[in-house]
């Protein structure tokens, strides 16, 4: 597949909007992650519609609500942004507790498309290699977990109930690779303090 303009557009747009964010308890710039779930969407064989909805699909939660989902619904059509919007944990402020708010996103998942599925899963599963990297790492470790608003134990049962939502959906080499990343994440993560 040769990628139009649009994803160019969305790139630029995804970089705008999240111009100066960093990934937490790092010096790396945001837009880094958007750009990683939208390569892993392309690998898994998505469609230009989901690598643009990932390289945006935390343009809502995190860098201006309805107003920018409205923008993205303008620019880039109905398709995309659905799964911007599936895939956004809340679109106000304040955000409702950390497990409603995750309670409901599992929810959602388990009865999403395929393509809100993809791109939740590439998201989810550079997240969890991304918490991996850093358990590795000495100069981080188990120091990692205090970058959340959720404990160890928490975030390990978020991602475990969500790769359970997509699992039902079937065996996928993406459920597969997410299974192995969340299961080191408690592997590493026991015995550790928080």
């Amino acid at each position: 597949m040769i990628l139009s303009e649009k994803f160019q557009e969305a790139l630029t747009l995804s970089a705008r909007l999240h111009a100066g964010q960093l990934r937490k308890g790092s010096a790396v710039p945001y837009v880094s992650h958007l750009m990683a779930v939208s390569a892993l969407v392309l690998e898994f064989g998505g469609s230009e519609e989901c690598a643009i909805a990932a390289l945006l699909h935390d343009a809502v939660e995190d860098a201006g609500g309805e107003p920018v989902l409205l923008e993205i619904r303008e620019q880039f059509g109905e398709q995309v942004a659905d799964i911007v919007e599936a895939c956004s944990d809340c679109m106000g402020s304040p955000k409702p507790p950390w497990r409603l708010r995750k309670e409901a996103y599992i929810e959602r998942i388990r009865r999403a498309s395929a393509e809100v599925r993809l791109v939740s899963g590439c998201d989810k599963l550079h997240n969890a290699r991304s918490i991996v990297r850093d358990l590795r790492n000495p100069e981080v470790g188990h120091r990692v977990w205090d970058r959340f608003s959720a404990s160890r134990e928490q975030t390990l049962w978020y991602y475990e109930e969500l790769l359970a939502a997509y699992s039902a959906w079937g065996d996928t080499t993406l459920t597969q690779e997410l299974a192995e990343a969340v299961a080191e994440m408690r592997r590493r993560g026991e015995g550790q303090e928080q």
